[in-house]
């Protein structure tokens, strides 16, 4: 194992320790275990918004705490939940008296604690938004299971700047679940990531082998097969997209190609060159565009591309000011 670590079993507090140390003035501590990390500065009487997971997909899921995002978030162990105290805690920190929204990816672990969470907290009112965006994971009549994957960072962005214009937590609410419903990711990976603690891959795959649809914790995809081209990979990525969206001539879009931990930005550029072509044939315009690690599986080779069927509303909540120092969102 080549890990630039020291002991794997304290990986993730001295992970947690070195953005503290690097981004005072963005991110402050809650707890004493610094488990739950929250914005510097809470304003009063806006909707906050939570969110939650596993370690070991930065910028995901902390990283997008900051102005105009998410107001605090919990953090597990590697690929691993956070617990419901912690979540309850951040939902706590959150609340600056307009109620919170819980907005993460669709996993068992994590839908279990945050409903435990939100039944812990007295006096929040609360409400839940689940990230289903990974196309590949379930049918379109099943969507209600899917994965969340990359396109989670549409729904924080535009919740984000929802709860920042003042909006109620109904109507914060309501943009995240028209966001993520207007959203489709689909990924392909290349080779494995490696758990710090366990210290051997999450998956295989054989030499010169790639495997369409994978999770970010090395869920099985859809399909194996050998590598192929940029080309040929993002239209197998982008195709099942546009069919589960319904998307057509005269529609626009945000395209989101996210890197998974170990692939190289021109790697993701040949992809998104290839998406634009594709979608200017079908006739559908692209009016933002994201290309770099937005959600990452620690080494994991391979990328996802995403896209967001857009309305006047959502771009232009997708084009209100934000800040982290973990991600951009020049688009």
């Amino acid at each position: 194992m080549r890990k630039i670590i020291n002991d794997p079993q304290d990986f993730v507090d001295e992970v947690i320790d070195g953005l503290l140390l690097a981004h005072p003035d963005h991110l402050r501590a809650v707890d004493a275990d610094r488990r739950v990390l929250a914005t510097t500065t809470v304003v009063p009487n806006q909707v906050g918004i939570v969110t939650g997971g596993g370690s070991g997909h930065l910028p995901l899921f902390l990283g997008y705490v900051g102005q105009g995002l998410c107001t605090a978030v919990a953090i597990g162990n590697v690929f691993s939940s956070p617990s419901a105290e912690q979540m309850a805690a951040a939902i706590t920190a959150a609340d600056a008296g307009a109620g919170v929204l819980c907005l993460y990816g669709n996993y068992g672990g994590d839908v279990l604690n945050f409903d435990l969470a939100c039944d812990l907290v007295d006096g929040v009112q609360t409400a839940t938004v689940l990230g289903v965006d990974d196309v590949l994971s379930a049918p379109k009549q099943r969507a209600d299971t899917r994965r969340g994957v990359a396109g989670l960072v549409f729904a924080y962005k535009v919740a984000g700047a929802a709860a920042a214009r003042g909006a109620s937590l109904a109507e914060v609410t309501e943009v995240a679940r028209r966001a993520t419903a207007a959203t489709g990711t689909a990924g392909v990976g290349l080779s494995p990531t490696i758990l710090p603690a366990a210290g051997k891959p999450t998956f295989t795959l054989a030499e010169g082998e790639m495997e369409i649809g994978i999770g970010i914790h090395g869920e099985p995809g859809r399909q194996r097969g050998p590598l192929q081209t940029a080309d040929e990979i993002t239209e197998m990525l982008i195709r099942p997209v546009l069919e589960d969206l319904e998307i057509t001539a005269g529609d626009r879009v945000a395209v989101l190609v996210n890197g998974l931990g170990s692939t190289p930005a021109e790697e993701l550029y040949l992809i998104y060159r290839k998406a634009a072509q594709l979608l200017a044939e079908a006739g559908v315009s692209i009016a933002r565009r994201y290309i770099g690690e937005y959600a990452t599986s620690l080494e994991m080779a391979g990328a996802s591309l995403s896209l967001l069927r857009l309305d006047d509303e959502l771009l232009t909540l997708l084009d209100a000011p934000a800040f982290s120092p973990l991600v951009s969102f020049g688009g």
